[in-house]
């Protein structure tokens, strides 16, 4: 797992993070206040990673792909 100051959040790192969620090595609020990250976020990783794969935890894929990351309904217009 990341160190608990990582600051620079690569596809490697934020994998690591949702593989040991997954695993039940770190629980989500475990992780939250670990590397100080909202649910949110870290959702949005796993929704990425089930659908994309570790490639769709680039900054730039998460940009781009993130309307269709939500699980709420929302479409990210507007």
């Amino acid at each position: 797992m990341p160190p608990a100051d990582t600051v620079r959040w690569v596809p490697r790192r934020k994998a690591a993070v949702v593989k040991a969620i997954a695993e039940g090595r770190i629980s989500l609020d475990e992780a939250c206040a670990r590397w100080r990250l909202s649910i949110e976020e870290i959702k949005l990783w796993e929704r990425a990673m089930r659908q994309i794969g570790v490639h769709g935890l680039r900054v730039t894929r998460v940009q781009i792909y993130r309307p269709l990351f939500r699980d709420d309904g929302e479409t990210g217009n507007g």
